[in-house]
């Protein structure tokens, strides 16, 4: 079992940048891929960016590739999503999400076991 908290959401300005971090309880976070999603009102849930087990593999959706970077710190239990450049499209609720075992980095929401709550973040033009 793993609960997960997100911090660090908020309003900023376009392109300025904001860190989101997700804490993760439970001695096996290590060896959970993890996952950030985000929610925009009236639209569906969408793929952020994916990191595995040992933090040396990452995905990201092409709407966020080279603003966002996601990583994590497997000795503090945390993920993190660092991003620059902030557009007013990126305002959303942000998850993290975590996906047991070892397999490959995966997109599809269905696949993640453990949600977080969600952060707001909201980018003003």
């Amino acid at each position: 079992q793993v609960q997960l908290v997100e911090s660090g959401g908020g309003l900023v300005q376009a392109g300025g940048s904001l860190r989101l971090s997700c804490a993760a309880s439970g001695r096996t976070f290590s060896s959970y891929a993890m996952g950030w999603f985000r929610q925009a009102p009236g639209k569906e849930r969408e793929f952020v960016a994916a990191i595995n087990w040992r933090g040396d593999s990452t995905y990201y959706a092409d709407s966020v590739k080279g603003r966002f970077t996601i990583s994590r710190d497997n000795a503090k239990n945390t993920v993190y999503l660092q991003m620059n450049s902030l557009k007013p499209e990126d305002t959303a609720i942000y998850y993290c999400a975590a996906r047991s075992g070892f397999g490959p980095l995966t997109t599809y929401q269905y696949d993640y076991n453990y949600w977080g709550q969600g952060t707001q973040v909201t980018v003003s033009s």
